[in-house]
């Protein structure tokens, strides 16, 4: 994966959507809470991609940033994700967050997501970070299946609220696709805003 941790688009939102990059360094098989009945799903060792967003609009929230925060926590006191210091430090200097933004004090496991990230064999290893209050993850989700490396380990795995996506995937090129992403969205986003702004 690259050096940088964090590759940030858009400016003045504080909703957004995200996709995490996540390394599992070794096989793990993983129950993903009442998903498939709660039968444990075998996940080969290599980096995955949760696709998400924040876009709640209560005055002064910080969607954005407490989901990131809360996604680079663990629970029951267990130690969080190494982005985590990093991940403050870029929310307040981008304004996405104040100083006293914290993690919750007790993360209980909600979304299939938090099933992954709370193994010790995981590890976020970079975040796109999308400031934009309009729903991406339809379009995100279709860009993505459609790269060569991407497969999905379970259908609809990580995205219970769609009918026809799945939001955790597996990568096998996480810089090729990293240098896409990069590439592509400035011209997505464009284009999304011409239809929804």
């Amino acid at each position: 994966m690259n050096a940088s941790w964090f590759t940030l688009f858009g400016e003045n939102e504080k909703q957004g959507s995200y996709l995490l990059f996540i390394e599992l360094r070794k096989p793990a098989r993983v129950k993903f809470g009442s998903f498939r009945k709660g039968l444990p799903l075998p996940l080969p060792a290599g980096c995955y991609l949760y696709l998400g967003s924040a876009l709640g609009k209560k005055p002064g929230a910080e969607p954005l940033a407490r989901r990131l925060m809360r996604h680079a926590s663990r629970s029951s006191g267990r130690k969080p994700h190494a982005i985590l210091k990093k991940l403050r430090k870029l929310l307040v200097e981008n304004h996405l967050a104040g100083p006293a933004t914290l993690p919750p004090t007790e993360k209980r496991l909600r979304w299939h997501i938090d099933y992954l990230l709370e193994r010790p064999e995981s590890a976020i290893v970079h975040l796109v970070i999308i400031r934009c209050p309009v729903k991406l993850e339809p379009v995100l989700a279709r860009y993505l299946e459609a790269k060569p490396g991407i497969s999905a380990p379970a259908e609809r795995l990580g995205a219970q609220d769609t009918a026809d996506s799945t939001h955790l995937l597996r990568c096998s090129d996480p810089n090729a696709l990293l240098c896409g992403i990069r590439r592509d969205l400035p011209a997505m986003l464009s284009e999304l805003e011409h239809h929804f702004c």
